[in-house]
Protein backbone atom coordinates (compact mmCIF):
# COMPACT_ATOMS: atom_id res chain seq x y z
CA UNK A 1 0.00 0.00 0.00
CA UNK A 2 3.05 2.29 0.28
CA UNK A 3 2.56 5.15 -2.18
CA UNK A 4 4.62 7.71 -4.03
CA UNK A 5 4.20 10.37 -1.35
CA UNK A 6 6.21 8.23 1.11
CA UNK A 7 9.46 9.89 0.12
CA UNK A 8 12.99 8.45 0.19
CA UNK A 9 13.69 10.72 3.17
CA UNK A 10 10.84 9.13 5.14
CA UNK A 11 12.02 5.63 4.18
CA UNK A 12 15.56 6.51 5.23
CA UNK A 13 14.41 7.81 8.63
CA UNK A 14 12.36 4.64 9.20
CA UNK A 15 15.36 2.46 8.35
CA UNK A 16 17.48 4.06 11.09
CA UNK A 17 15.25 2.81 13.93
CA UNK A 18 16.13 -0.12 16.13
CA UNK A 19 13.42 -2.71 15.53
CA UNK A 20 11.13 -4.52 17.95
CA UNK A 21 9.24 -7.75 17.22
CA UNK A 22 5.61 -8.62 17.91
CA UNK A 23 6.72 -11.04 20.63
CA UNK A 24 8.73 -8.30 22.34
CA UNK A 25 5.64 -6.05 22.26
CA UNK A 26 3.55 -8.43 24.37
CA UNK A 27 3.99 -6.25 27.45
CA UNK A 28 2.45 -3.20 25.76
CA UNK A 29 -0.73 -4.53 24.15
CA UNK A 30 -2.71 -1.86 26.07
CA UNK A 31 -6.17 -3.31 25.41
CA UNK A 32 -7.42 -1.07 28.26
CA UNK A 33 -5.86 2.35 27.88
CA UNK A 34 -5.94 6.10 27.64
CA UNK A 35 -5.19 7.47 24.19
CA UNK A 36 -4.73 10.82 22.51
CA UNK A 37 -4.84 11.65 18.78
CA UNK A 38 -3.03 14.34 16.82
CA UNK A 39 -3.35 15.39 13.17
CA UNK A 40 0.12 15.90 11.71
CA UNK A 41 1.02 17.24 8.24
CA UNK A 42 3.07 14.69 6.30
CA UNK A 43 5.80 17.28 5.63
CA UNK A 44 6.55 17.26 9.37
CA UNK A 45 7.06 13.47 9.51
CA UNK A 46 10.82 13.31 8.69
CA UNK A 47 11.68 15.73 11.51
CA UNK A 48 9.27 14.00 13.88
CA UNK A 49 10.81 10.59 13.15
CA UNK A 50 14.28 12.01 13.73
CA UNK A 51 13.30 13.52 17.08
CA UNK A 52 11.54 10.34 18.24
CA UNK A 53 14.25 7.84 17.27
CA UNK A 54 16.38 7.96 20.47
CA UNK A 55 13.29 7.26 22.58
CA UNK A 56 11.38 4.59 20.62
CA UNK A 57 11.85 1.34 18.76
CA UNK A 58 9.90 0.51 15.60
CA UNK A 59 7.80 -2.60 15.07
CA UNK A 60 9.06 -4.85 12.28
CA UNK A 61 6.97 -7.75 10.95
CA UNK A 62 8.43 -10.20 8.43
CA UNK A 63 10.88 -7.54 7.30
CA UNK A 64 8.20 -4.83 7.00
CA UNK A 65 8.32 -1.63 9.02
CA UNK A 66 5.45 0.03 7.16
CA UNK A 67 2.51 -2.30 7.81
CA UNK A 68 -0.72 -2.23 5.83
CA UNK A 69 -4.12 -2.38 7.54
CA UNK A 70 -7.50 -3.02 5.90
CA UNK A 71 -10.59 -2.41 8.05
CA UNK A 72 -14.34 -2.77 7.53
CA UNK A 73 -16.53 -0.88 10.01
CA UNK A 74 -20.05 -1.98 10.92
CA UNK A 75 -22.89 0.17 12.21
CA UNK A 76 -26.64 0.12 12.63
CA UNK A 77 -28.81 1.15 9.64
CA UNK A 78 -29.26 4.63 11.18
CA UNK A 79 -25.50 4.95 11.98
CA UNK A 80 -25.99 4.94 15.74
CA UNK A 81 -22.27 4.42 16.46
CA UNK A 82 -21.36 7.41 14.30
CA UNK A 83 -24.07 9.65 15.77
CA UNK A 84 -23.13 8.66 19.35
CA UNK A 85 -19.66 10.07 18.64
CA UNK A 86 -20.95 13.10 16.73
CA UNK A 87 -23.20 14.04 19.63
CA UNK A 88 -20.41 13.59 22.19
CA UNK A 89 -22.09 10.70 23.95
CA UNK A 90 -20.05 8.89 26.56
CA UNK A 91 -19.93 5.07 26.69
CA UNK A 92 -19.84 4.54 22.93
CA UNK A 93 -18.83 1.66 20.66
CA UNK A 94 -17.14 0.88 17.38
CA UNK A 95 -17.31 -2.54 15.71
CA UNK A 96 -14.95 -3.55 12.94
CA UNK A 97 -13.19 -6.37 11.15
CA UNK A 98 -9.50 -5.69 10.61
CA UNK A 99 -7.02 -7.43 8.36
CA UNK A 100 -3.44 -7.13 9.65
CA UNK A 101 -2.01 -7.67 6.19
CA UNK A 102 1.61 -8.51 6.99
CA UNK A 103 0.69 -11.15 9.58
CA UNK A 104 -2.19 -12.44 7.46
CA UNK A 105 -4.57 -12.34 10.44
CA UNK A 106 -8.10 -10.97 10.68
CA UNK A 107 -9.93 -10.04 13.88
CA UNK A 108 -13.42 -8.85 14.70
CA UNK A 109 -12.85 -6.06 17.21
CA UNK A 110 -15.00 -4.06 19.59
CA UNK A 111 -13.74 -0.70 20.88
CA UNK A 112 -15.58 0.74 23.86
CA UNK A 113 -14.89 4.29 25.03
CA UNK A 114 -16.20 4.64 28.57
CA UNK A 115 -17.26 7.72 30.54
CA UNK A 116 -13.84 7.91 32.20
CA UNK A 117 -12.11 8.40 28.86
CA UNK A 118 -10.63 4.91 28.71
CA UNK A 119 -10.61 2.82 25.54
CA UNK A 120 -11.22 -0.90 26.07
CA UNK A 121 -10.65 -3.22 23.11
CA UNK A 122 -11.78 -6.84 22.84
CA UNK A 123 -11.45 -9.06 19.79
CA UNK A 124 -11.90 -12.51 18.34
CA UNK A 125 -9.84 -14.17 15.62
CA UNK A 126 -11.59 -14.65 12.29
CA UNK A 127 -10.81 -17.94 10.54
CA UNK A 128 -11.29 -16.29 7.13
CA UNK A 129 -10.75 -12.96 5.46
CA UNK A 130 -12.94 -9.95 6.15
CA UNK A 131 -16.55 -10.82 5.39
CA UNK A 132 -19.45 -8.38 5.25
CA UNK A 133 -21.69 -11.20 6.51
CA UNK A 134 -21.02 -11.88 10.18
CA UNK A 135 -20.52 -15.50 11.16
CA UNK A 136 -22.55 -17.13 13.93
CA UNK A 137 -19.45 -17.22 16.14
CA UNK A 138 -18.87 -13.52 15.58
CA UNK A 139 -22.49 -12.71 16.40
CA UNK A 140 -22.17 -14.55 19.71
CA UNK A 141 -19.02 -12.57 20.50
CA UNK A 142 -20.71 -9.25 19.68
CA UNK A 143 -23.74 -10.18 21.79
CA UNK A 144 -21.42 -10.78 24.73
CA UNK A 145 -19.37 -7.62 24.28
CA UNK A 146 -22.01 -5.04 23.31
CA UNK A 147 -25.67 -4.24 24.08
CA UNK A 148 -26.57 -4.34 20.37
CA UNK A 149 -28.33 -6.98 18.31
CA UNK A 150 -25.63 -8.16 15.86
CA UNK A 151 -28.22 -9.22 13.29
CA UNK A 152 -29.01 -5.56 12.50
CA UNK A 153 -25.39 -4.53 11.94
CA UNK A 154 -24.35 -3.70 8.39
CA UNK A 155 -20.98 -3.02 6.70
CA UNK A 156 -20.63 0.74 6.28
CA UNK A 157 -17.07 1.81 5.50
CA UNK A 158 -13.71 0.43 4.38
CA UNK A 159 -10.62 2.16 5.79
CA UNK A 160 -7.11 1.49 4.48
CA UNK A 161 -3.80 2.90 5.69
CA UNK A 162 -0.13 2.19 6.31
CA UNK A 163 0.98 2.16 9.95
CA UNK A 164 4.25 2.76 11.76
CA UNK A 165 4.15 1.43 15.33
CA UNK A 166 6.66 2.87 17.78
CA UNK A 167 7.26 1.46 21.26
CA UNK A 168 8.80 3.51 24.04
CA UNK A 169 12.16 2.37 25.35
CA UNK A 170 11.34 3.37 28.93
CA UNK A 171 7.57 3.20 29.56
CA UNK A 172 4.51 1.12 28.61
CA UNK A 173 3.63 3.31 25.66
CA UNK A 174 2.83 2.73 22.02
CA UNK A 175 2.70 5.40 19.35
CA UNK A 176 1.03 4.72 16.00
CA UNK A 177 1.56 6.89 12.92
CA UNK A 178 -1.00 6.19 10.20
CA UNK A 179 -0.21 7.28 6.63
CA UNK A 180 -1.80 6.84 3.20
CA UNK A 181 -5.26 7.04 4.75
CA UNK A 182 -8.15 6.26 2.40
CA UNK A 183 -11.87 5.50 2.65
CA UNK A 184 -14.27 3.63 0.37
CA UNK A 185 -17.82 2.36 0.53
CA UNK A 186 -18.52 0.83 -2.88
CA UNK A 187 -19.82 4.15 -4.25
CA UNK A 188 -17.20 6.74 -3.34
CA UNK A 189 -13.53 6.97 -2.45
CA UNK A 190 -11.51 9.61 -0.61
CA UNK A 191 -7.84 9.66 0.33
CA UNK A 192 -5.71 11.93 2.52
CA UNK A 193 -2.15 11.54 1.27
CA UNK A 194 -0.76 14.55 3.13
CA UNK A 195 -2.16 13.61 6.56
CA UNK A 196 -0.59 11.57 9.35
CA UNK A 197 -2.90 10.44 12.16
CA UNK A 198 -0.76 10.03 15.29
CA UNK A 199 -2.09 8.32 18.38
CA UNK A 200 -0.28 7.79 21.67
CA UNK A 201 -1.54 4.92 23.84
CA UNK A 202 -0.70 4.47 27.52
CA UNK A 203 -2.17 2.89 30.62
CA UNK A 204 -2.57 6.47 31.83
CA UNK A 205 -1.34 9.59 30.10
CA UNK A 206 1.93 10.61 31.69
CA UNK A 207 5.45 11.55 30.66
CA UNK A 208 5.96 10.97 26.95
CA UNK A 209 8.59 12.20 24.54
CA UNK A 210 5.97 12.28 21.81
CA UNK A 211 3.65 14.51 23.86
CA UNK A 212 6.60 16.80 24.58
CA UNK A 213 7.25 17.09 20.86
CA UNK A 214 3.61 17.92 20.15
CA UNK A 215 4.02 20.89 22.49
CA UNK A 216 7.26 21.85 20.76
CA UNK A 217 5.53 21.77 17.35
CA UNK A 218 2.47 23.51 18.80
CA UNK A 219 0.14 20.73 17.71
CA UNK A 220 -2.85 20.27 19.98
CA UNK A 221 -4.67 17.05 20.71
CA UNK A 222 -7.72 16.68 18.49
CA UNK A 223 -9.77 13.51 18.64
CA UNK A 224 -11.42 12.56 15.36
CA UNK A 225 -11.80 8.85 14.76
CA UNK A 226 -10.92 7.43 11.35
CA UNK A 227 -14.41 5.93 11.17
CA UNK A 228 -16.11 9.29 11.70
CA UNK A 229 -13.74 11.05 9.30
CA UNK A 230 -14.52 8.44 6.67
CA UNK A 231 -18.28 8.74 7.11
CA UNK A 232 -18.30 12.52 6.69
CA UNK A 233 -15.74 12.39 3.86
CA UNK A 234 -17.97 10.13 1.75
CA UNK A 235 -21.38 11.48 2.76
CA UNK A 236 -21.71 15.25 2.97
CA UNK A 237 -25.39 14.97 3.96
CA UNK A 238 -24.75 13.25 7.31
CA UNK A 239 -24.90 15.53 10.34
CA UNK A 240 -21.37 16.54 11.37
CA UNK A 241 -21.65 19.88 13.23
CA UNK A 242 -19.31 18.67 15.98
CA UNK A 243 -16.66 17.67 13.43
CA UNK A 244 -16.88 20.61 11.02
CA UNK A 245 -13.83 22.50 12.29
CA UNK A 246 -11.73 19.33 12.41
CA UNK A 247 -12.81 18.29 8.92
CA UNK A 248 -11.81 21.72 7.58
CA UNK A 249 -8.44 21.35 9.29
CA UNK A 250 -7.92 17.91 7.72
CA UNK A 251 -8.80 19.28 4.29
CA UNK A 252 -6.36 22.16 4.78
CA UNK A 253 -3.54 19.77 5.73
CA UNK A 254 -4.30 17.61 2.69
CA UNK A 255 -4.21 20.56 0.29
CA UNK A 256 -0.37 20.43 0.13
CA UNK A 257 -0.13 24.23 0.25
CA UNK A 258 -0.42 24.42 4.04
CA UNK A 259 2.09 26.66 5.80
CA UNK A 260 3.55 26.32 9.28
CA UNK A 261 1.24 29.11 10.47
CA UNK A 262 -1.79 27.13 9.29
CA UNK A 263 -1.03 24.08 11.41
CA UNK A 264 0.28 25.82 14.52
CA UNK A 265 -3.15 25.90 16.21
CA UNK A 266 -5.43 23.09 15.02
CA UNK A 267 -8.88 22.86 16.59
CA UNK A 268 -9.28 20.97 19.85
Amino acid sequence: MAAQFITPTIVQKIGLYESISLAEMDGVKLMNRIDAKFLVPLKMLPNLLEDLRPHYRLLEINGHRMCDYETLYFDTPDLQFYHDHQSGRLNRYKIRQRNYVHTNTVFTEVKFKNNKGRTIKTRILNPKLINSTLSSETKVFLSQQTPFDPTILAPILWVDYTRLTLVSRTTAERLTLDLNLSFRNGKSHKSYEQLVVAEVKQDSLKQSRFLDLMKKYRLREGSLSKYCLGVISLDKTVKHNRFKAKLNHVLKINSRGISSADYSHPPV
